[in-house]
């Protein structure tokens, strides 16, 4: 897919060359400059009369005319100097690597100097461009009637004379790793929820397994029931479907300790359970596994870079339905903790089946947490669809996801959690919790009932119900699923050092 070459030769044969220009002065130098005399100062008139702009966001393709090996050049504008930033470099990858596939052109070559600046060196470039091309190229899996092939990309050459080649080509490798382990989540996400039961999600969980040598562990029903997992058991009852309970052990280091542990919301389908959702907000629920996605995208991603830590993964996972089994509200129910639940609410089961979980999370040994779900609309309400919302009990496992999520893109907002929220949860006349207090903080809510579960062991919780799915194409991705904080919780694990 990538190859590398030390030295740009523009009599080299490529469908088409990719270059970027910065919105400063016209002044052509080194091979920019050899390119322009080549076209006997074509490009320099070009530019000043303004068919070609390096303006952000502008893009020209020039044909060449046999002048060149490159029969056109996809000129990239990338606007000010001072503003420009890695995040920026990966846009304008995908806009470009968009236009190319929409072209129908199965190759190209990067000059990627032309994209680099003090502050982004070559080898960022490099992983930047290669995971901006997987997941700007990534399609929605439909069930049409094909008419043809799918346009693809299938050969991209590097050229760089700023850094040695067998790093740049690990950097594109580890950024494609990337890419590809969120196009992954993407497409678990975008799955309708009849082709992926708990029973399917279990079975992709084992495929990972084997093909990562992880350790896999799979629970069903029997297993559960002798465990006493009686919150992720509730949700299930309703359904004719078995759970499954999903656990992936890697092991980086020698010794199993200072494990971070992965924990994300498996709900195949969510109908609310007797606390029925309305007939458009039952719609798209086949999304509630966002979370469940985003942890089996991370360890796609450990699996092919293989970090120096140690990861647990756990993902509870049935669908929520209605039937005479159903658990019902004003039913209590006892964790696998030993905390008795009141149901107040059978739409709120994301934490139910959480809380079991994380608890079985810390029996594999995790020392830290972070669970990721797609839990609450309140977090939609308080900070849109592009933010992530946050809660934590530990400041400085906070700040190693946030910097995880500055990285990767993924922005994540983190709200209070005080003791008076965490006394509200557990506001019950005849248990110890109960699972719904009310519309008031509802996202706090959510994760604060998560949070007493975690007790006492540093834990972050991510609630992605906004950022989980977009409703509008980008430069890095289709409309759809957007394997939101894959990225982020891979990159948490490969940055981590012990609290």
């Amino acid at each position: 897919m990538f190859f590398v070459e030390e030295k740009l030769n523009f009599l080299n044969k490529h469908e088409s060359m990719i270059i970027g220009l910065f919105d400063q002065p016209l002044k052509f130098e080194g091979l920019l400059a050899a390119l322009d005399e080549i076209f006997e100062g074509t490009l320099t008139e070009l530019v000043k009369d303004g068919d070609i702009s390096a303006k952000l966001k502008y893009m020209e393709k020039v044909h060449t005319f046999n002048k060149i090996g490159a029969k056109r050049i996809y000129f990239v504008g990338l606007g000010k100097v001072k503003d420009y930033s890695f995040e920026r470099l990966k846009e304008a990858f995908g806009r470009v690597f968009q236009l190319i596939t929409k072209d129908g052109l199965k190759e190209t070559a990067v000059y990627l100097d032309s994209f680099t600046t003090d502050h982004v060196n070559p080898l960022d470039a490099a992983f930047g461009l290669s995971e901006a091309f997987s997941l700007s190229t990534y399609e929605l899996e439909t069930y049409k009637q094909k008419s043809g092939p799918a346009k693809k990309i299938e050969k991209i050459t590097v050229y760089s004379e700023k850094e040695e080649k067998e790093e740049l080509e690990a950097s594109l490798a580890v950024g494609y790793a990337y890419g590809k382990g969120t196009n992954s989540a993407r497409s678990l996400v975008n799955l309708p929820g009849n082709m992926l039961t708990a029973t399917d999600l279990a079975n992709y969980a084992k495929t990972l397994g084997e093909k990562y040598d992880f350790e896999v562990e799979i629970l069903g029903k029997e297993d559960l029931l002798k465990l006493g997992m009686g919150a992720f058991l509730a949700v299930n009852q309703g359904s004719s479907e078995p759970p499954k309970m999903i656990v992936l052990k890697y092991q980086g280091k020698e010794e199993w300790k200072n494990v971070i542990g992965l924990v994300g919301k498996g709900i195949t389908f969510d109908t609310g359970g007797y606390s029925i959702k309305s007939k458009s907000g039952i719609v798209g629920m086949k999304t509630d596994m966002g979370g469940a996605a985003a942890v089996l995208g991370a360890m796609e991603i450990i699996g092919e870079t293989k970090p120096e830590q140690n990861v647990v993964a756990v993902i509870p996972s049935t669908d929520n339905m209605i039937s005479g089994s159903a658990f019902k509200p004003d039913d209590v129910i006892t964790s696998f903790s030993g905390k008795t639940i009141e149901v107040l609410n059978t739409d709120a089961e994301g934490r139910l089946v959480l809380a079991d979980a994380v608890t079985y999370a810390k029996h594999h040994g995790a020392n830290y947490l972070v669970d990721v779900a797609t839990l609450t609309g309140g977090v939609i309400v308080a900070l849109g669809t592009e933010t992530t919302g946050a809660l934590t009990n530990n400041d400085t496992l906070f700040e190693k996801v946030l910097e995880a999520s500055y990285e990767s893109g993924e922005p994540i907002w983190r709200l209070p959690l005080f003791e008076k929220d965490r006394e509200r949860v557990r506001n019950s006349k005849i248990a110890d919790l109960n699972n719904s207090p009310g519309r008031e903080g509802h996202m706090i809510m959510g994760g604060a009932f998560i949070g007493e579960f975690a007790e006492n062991t540093p834990w972050v919780h991510l609630d992605i119900a906004g950022t989980a799915t977009t409703n509008k194409n980008g430069d890095l991705g289709p409309a759809g699923a957007t394997g939101v904080m894959t990225r982020t919780l891979a990159l948490l694990v490969e940055r981590f050092q012990t609290i």
